[in-house]
């Protein structure tokens, strides 16, 4: 906890999960962060060795944030907080996800046992406008940020909607003819993906 307790820290490192991010795109996945706060934050983790700074090739040029080979292996630890989080009685599935948010709980709620039966399959999704790309490696979900065109199946929405999609009660078609989500390619092949999610449960 004196690493990441304060505020803000740990969703800085979900949001850098799934690869470096500019400044602008974090504080814009991370409604009511200022940029001073944002700024302290990268400083601190910075000097504790959890993310480095990183300048893009030309002709980008921009400064990136990502995480360290260490500050990666936060990852289970923080896979393993979400599924916990996720148990809460008073769990508000309705609550604002950023995009990166909504993936990574792809990647944490999935049924590996289950994933292990899917056929090889090209997973897309388009998640609030932002591309990703996906693949279920040995019953874990593999994701890249990279442009879905041409995979077996694409899933299109925002965040939210999308959640609801994976953990709520309707099947895939109806949740596309509700208009959370728009679907392109194998249906029933969607549907078994989708049928690979749903939210943890404790007992007591």
């Amino acid at each position: 906890m004196d690493l990441v307790g304060e505020r803000w820290a740990l969703l800085i490192i979900r949001e850098l999960l799934l690869g470096p991010r500019r400044f602008g795109e974090i504080r814009g996945a991370l409604v009511g962060l200022s940029a001073n706060i944002l700024t302290q934050r990268l400083e601190g983790l910075e000097k504790a060795g959890i993310l480095e700074r990183r300048q893009l090739p030309s002709p980008s040029n921009a400064q990136v944030y990502g995480l360290t080979k260490w500050g990666q292996a936060a990852e289970e630890p923080i896979f393993a907080l979400s599924r916990w989080a996720a148990g809460s009685p008073a769990h508000d599935t309705t609550l604002p996800l950023s995009n990166t948010a909504f993936m990574l709980s792809l990647r944490t709620m999935m049924n590996r046992e289950g994933a292990r039966t899917m056929p090889s399959v090209d997973l897309g999704f388009r998640v609030g406008g932002e591309p990703f790309r996906a693949r279920i490696v040995e019953g874990m979900l593999e994701i890249d940020r990279v442009d879905p065109d041409g995979a077996d199946l694409v899933l299109i929405g925002q965040p939210s909607p999308l959640a609801s999609v994976f953990y709520g009660r309707d099947s895939l078609a109806e949740s596309q003819r509700l208009g959370k989500v728009a679907v392109s390619g194998d249906m029933s092949l969607g549907q078994r993906f989708v049928d690979l999610f749903a939210l943890p449960t404790f007992g007591g």
